[in-house]
């Protein structure tokens, strides 16, 4: 029955698994030919009672067999030597019973503790492999690429331990510690994954957060500044931020934007009007005293009472922005302050410093001018009348 079940396999297909068990097999007959078979029939049919039965009650082939048994073993067995001293039948026995003690208690190295420090090796192999698979995905990332992820590197690590691991029992239960082990590193890329998600789209948040507080101080107020600003600062959002923490995210930014458009919304009239009140003043000085142009001093006299009296007869300024009037004076304000090549918000004191600084300048080169052109003929045209003339005291 050892020499059959010995005998290899045919592999005609060339199936990688046959081969293994056949060398397996091939490992094992070198060892069974050192091996002695030896049967023994049945002793009595009364099981239960074969401790109580005298040798004259069994059955008598199956006590010769056994006294053939005996005799075999003692022909093969050498006595025990420990410690460079021979064992007698009890000082065996009880170092027997010390051997299996220590056994028990796992001190000893058995067939299956030795397959499970084999296996448990190729498991820290695989489980390297699946760490490796995972370190190369950049954290964070969505929960489906990390999913994705974790799929393949499992994969592969499972197809690893089902070619390198040993024996079936303990295989199968060094597969399930496998399983349990990548568990726990896939809970603990999750989390560090909701952190780093967290982290990124906290950042993003608190940057777009700025961006609005900012735009809600503008000096200049502008619409479309604003809503590029909005623009720009809601993409950004949604491309980097990434991971499991970006849905609420998204509910708080979508909250925060809405409510800094209805903010500035709110504040972007009156700033407006304020600003037209100050410029129509500021066009009259500078139309009466700067450039000396009537022109100008009248449509900026114009300007300001159309403001000042449109109120008044409508109660409140919220009325003034329903006018069409209002509509064009908002476009061609929008077009002047902001625009993709210009911004005067952030150019508006350099600019008004310098035509200020033009303004004094022409004022005071023009004032010395008509100075020089209005003494200089009538000096020269009182010395020519007078040069016909005798000079008296």
């Amino acid at each position: 029955m050892v020499d059959e079940a010995l005998q290899r396999v045919p592999n005609i297909n060339g199936d990688k698994y046959i081969d293994e068990v056949n060398q397996i097999r091939d490992s094992l007959a070198i060892m069974g030919d050192n091996s002695t078979a030896f049967s023994l029939p049945q002793p009595h049919l009364q099981r239960t009672k074969l401790c109580d039965l005298e040798d004259q009650e069994l059955e008598p082939l199956y006590v010769q067999r056994r006294d053939e048994l005996k005799q075999l073993v003692a022909s093969m067995i050498k006595p025990k030597i420990v410690q460079g001293r021979t064992l007698n039948g009890k000082e065996f026995v009880s170092f027997l019973g010390q051997i299996l003690e220590a056994l028990n208690k796992g001190e000893i190295p058995s067939t299956g503790s030795l397959v499970e420090v084999f296996n448990k090796g190729i498991l820290e192999r695989c489980l390297k492999v699946y760490t490796e698979r995972m370190e190369v995905v950049g954290l964070p990332v969505s929960v489906d690429k990390l999913h994705l992820v974790h799929g393949l590197a499992e994969d592969e690590a499972r197809k690893l331990f089902a070619k390198q691991h040993f024996g079936k029992h303990y295989a199968a239960q060094s597969f399930l510690n496998l399983d349990e082990e990548i568990k726990k590193v896939f809970r603990s890329y999750g989390l560090a994954n909701e952190y780093q998600s967290s982290k990124l789209c906290e950042a993003r948040f608190s940057e777009c957060e700025d961006k609005m507080d900012h735009l809600q101080s503008l000096k200049l107020p502008s619409m479309a500044k604003f809503n590029a600003g909005f623009l720009r600062c809601n993409q950004s959002f949604e491309t980097e931020c990434v991971g499991p923490a970006k849905g609420s995210y998204e509910q708080r930014m979508s909250k925060m934007l809405a409510r800094s458009r209805a903010l500035f919304i709110r504040e972007y009239n009156n700033k407006l009007f304020n600003w037209l009140v100050i410029f129509s003043l500021t066009m009259v000085v500078i139309g009466r005293f700067v450039v000396k142009l009537l022109l100008l001093e009248v449509a900026a006299w114009v300007m300001f009472i159309f403001l000042e009296t449109y109120t008044r007869l409508f109660w409140s300024s919220e009325s003034l922005y329903y006018n069409p009037v209002w509509h064009a004076i908002v476009s061609s304000w929008e077009a002047i302050v902001y625009s993709p090549v210009l911004d005067l918000d952030r150019w508006a004191i350099p600019i008004v410093v310098m035509l200020s600084f033009l303004a004094v300048y022409w004022r005071c080169i023009g004032a010395r001018g008509r100075i020089g052109r209005s003494l200089l003929p009538l000096y020269n045209g009182s010395f020519r009348s007078s040069s016909g003339r005798p000079r008296t005291d």
